[in-house]
């Protein structure tokens, strides 16, 4: 099996879960799974494609998927990520958890009563610091406030990181997020983490090198 590579089908994995899960018990069970899946087996830059892949699939950007698979070196013997290989023949096996949402999932909204809990309003400028991962891998954290919208978050992690707001994508609780979205309308809390999926031909791009100003003499 190991030396077949088929592309990614498009089609996502259809289970039922042994319990109804609410989209909180979803997120926190694939948290879980990403934060524990590199001490496995395998290459913790294979396991963040994988993620990124898996990410970019369920918002339905298959070509996007694919870019991220093909630039990891990373073969699909099904054409499928529950089972894949790297370039060095090491397995790895995502749960279909992390693929796709199971058909019994509830929505959370339905679990309680808005008028019950009305939300208080936002202030406009209380800053936090947000906690933002890359698809490559890198955590970092920027300075917000619930006010502010993605497209203002993009651009100061463009002044941080150097990646254009063009190659950025913004994804929470698998949902991908626009640029007038504001901090308030994701639900967001302060210790939950925003996926940032990087394109990979800006990662391709070659970056400048530092060395060559050294002969200053």
């Amino acid at each position: 099996a190991q030396g077949r590579n088929e592309p990614l089908k498009k089609d996502r994995p259809k289970w039922k879960s042994d319990y109804p899960m609410t989209e909180g018990q979803l997120r926190s069970k694939r948290d879980e799974f990403w934060d524990t899946a590199p001490a496995f087996e395998g290459r913790k830059e294979i396991w963040d494609a994988l993620k990124a892949a898996a990410v970019a699939l369920e918002c339905n950007d298959h070509e996007l998927a694919q870019a991220i698979v093909d630039g990891a070196s990373i073969t699909l013997p099904h054409g499928t990520l529950t089972e894949c290989y790297d370039e060095l023949g090491n397995r790895y096996q995502l749960p279909v958890y992390c693929l796709a949402p199971p058909v019994n999932l509830i929505s959370e909204r339905s679990d309680e009563d808005p008028s019950d809990s009305p939300e208080p309003p936002v202030a406009p400028k209380k800053e936090f610091q947000l906690k933002v991962r890359l698809s490559t891998g890198k955590d970092l954290r920027l300075s917000a406030s619930m006010a502010d919208t993605i497209g203002q978050l993009k651009k100061q992690l463009q002044a941080q990181e150097d990646i254009d707001i063009a190659h950025q994508r913004w994804f929470f609780s698998g949902k991908l997020l626009t640029d007038k979205t504001r901090l308030q309308d994701t639900k967001i809390q302060k210790d939950f983490v925003i996926q940032v999926i990087v394109n990979p031909q800006a990662l391709r791009a070659p970056k400048p090198s530092s060395t060559t100003t050294t002969t200053s003499e």
